[in-house]
């Protein structure tokens, strides 16, 4: 199996299992949803934690030569 099969069967696998919680679990979905909405108002709260995450990630790796 070559790398980009083996990906494309890991998105299917990843979105087939999004579905099933999805339909298995209808109020978690709810309130995923309200909570996505209630993000637009929060954009700055979204930034912060990607400048974290990238701060940990990002620091303490040496640049390729």
């Amino acid at each position: 199996m070559n790398p980009r099969i083996r990906a494309i069967l890991q998105i299917f696998i990843l979105l087939a299992v999004a579905v099933g919680l999805v339909l298995l679990f209808p109020r978690a979905y709810a309130f995923v949803e309200m909570a996505a909405r209630d993000l637009r108002y929060f954009w700055w709260v979204i930034l912060l934690i990607v400048l974290a995450l990238w701060l940990i990630f990002g620091i303490g790796h040496k640049p390729k030569r």
